[in-house]
């Protein structure tokens, strides 16, 4: 009897050791949002990553150290996702492409979010959306794009290799 106490005593290590670190999520996807602001006229984009692709797609494409969690000085870490979210991401609306400007990022929980905004857009009839957000770290990424126009939502997704989303309104 004590033999079976032991063995239930021991199981949970067992389990631990051979559990190792955990596994990476099984699923590599990103969520971009653009909301029409007809009345301040402008575009606000919300780009939702998991923050350890994001932190190892940085770190991949900038040769850097990257800790977006808590990130010992915020300003290097604004300016890298700037870069990657500006040099992935461009807009198109009404056949016109927009301006966009990059606002900041944040965490939440497991996730990265980079804030970017484009001025001047009184109308969106249509829009066309380019990205590869993370096509540079995995060949199964899934960009999922959702579009609000006077709180009409439209949605789509890209399955890499495709880059070019549109949508009519």
């Amino acid at each position: 009897m004590a033999s079976s106490v032991y063995k239930w005593l021991f199981l949970p290590f067992v389990v631990i050791l051979l559990a190792g670190k955990p596994a990476p999520h099984p699923f590599h996807v990103s969520v971009i949002e653009i909301n029409h602001n007809a009345a301040d006229r402008t575009l606000e984009i919300s780009c939702k990553i998991f923050t350890d692709d994001f932190e190892k797609v940085l770190a991949k494409n900038y040769k850097t150290k990257v800790d977006l969690i808590n990130p010992a000085d915020k300003a290097p870490m604004d300016s890298l996702v700037k870069k990657y979210l500006m040099s992935h991401l461009s807009v198109t609306v009404n056949s016109k492409p927009v301006t966009l400007q990059f606002i900041g990022f944040e965490n939440e929980k497991e996730a990265a979010y980079g804030y970017i905004q484009a001025d001047n857009v009184p109308v969106l009839n249509r829009i066309s959306i380019s990205t590869n957000i993370m096509y540079d770290q995995f060949d199964d990424q899934v960009n999922i794009m959702h579009v609000i126009v006077n709180g009409n939502r439209k949605s789509t997704k890209l399955n890499y290799p495709e880059t070019e989303a549109l949508l009519q309104f």
